[in-house]
């Protein structure tokens, strides 16, 4: 813990908030009769906080920016993705507790794991310092993908993508669920994207309107390079 911490740039008042955020289901399942709790609660209250510090610099950082516009960022900044990639850089994935199960199938390096690893850990350090520490957090790896996203160009990508489609007379897209998971409270949906039924991209996010856009996003890049 010491060195996730060092990591963190933040110690733990209350090192049993970061042994919980670290939780996986699978390792509180597998002890129950000592009292382990899963990390899923508080995935449930760091998702809130992301959701928040992130509407709030959007909001008050581009005033001029449109309603959609933000939406389309923010989704796209604390996407499943996007968070697993906060997770490999600071190596999350060697900290997790995870069952035996999971351990032996990949689970180290599974991106839904490590995403909602990574919205635990936001809770436990809103829960341990307060606000500005999970702020400073989100801040310092989640904040700085603004560029990353274009933030004063991104669009909506099923409508560019519909609109690239179009210069061919006879072309037709169509989005299809291939796989979705989690809890009700926090599903995880992954929509694929067909042009004349060949698959040309794949997205996720916690709508299925939302992980259609980031197929769209990817179909789009695939189909113009």
């Amino acid at each position: 813990m010491d060195e996730l911490e060092a990591k963190l740039e933040y110690r733990f008042h209350d090192r049993a908030l970061l042994l919980t955020a670290l939780s996986h289901s699978s390792y509180a399942n597998e002890n129950k009769s000592v009292g382990i709790s899963s990390n899923e609660r508080l995935e449930f209250l760091g998702d809130s906080v992301l959701g928040q510090v992130v509407s709030s610099h959007l909001y008050l950082s581009y005033p001029k920016m449109p309603e959609g516009q933000m939406t389309r960022i923010r989704a796209e900044l604390v996407c499943e993705t996007s968070l697993h990639a906060v997770a490999k850089s600071l190596e999350l994935g060697k900290y997790i507790r995870l069952g035996r199960g999971e351990e032996h199938t990949g689970g180290r390096t599974r991106e839904s794991i490590l995403a909602d690893a990574v919205e635990a850990l936001i809770a436990a350090m809103y829960l341990d310092g307060g606000l500005s520490v999970a702020k400073n957090f989100i801040d310092k790896y989640i904040l700085t993908g603004l560029d990353a996203v274009s933030t004063l160009s991104i669009s909506d990508y099923k409508t560019a993508l519909q609109e690239y489609v179009q210069r061919k007379s006879g072309q037709t897209l169509a989005y299809e669920l291939f796989f979705f998971s989690g809890p009700d409270h926090r599903k995880s949906f992954t929509m694929q994207v067909c042009l004349n039924e060949k698959p040309i991209g794949i997205g996720r996010g916690h709508t299925k309107k939302e992980a259609e856009q980031f197929a769209a996003k990817n179909g789009l890049e695939e189909i113009s390079k």
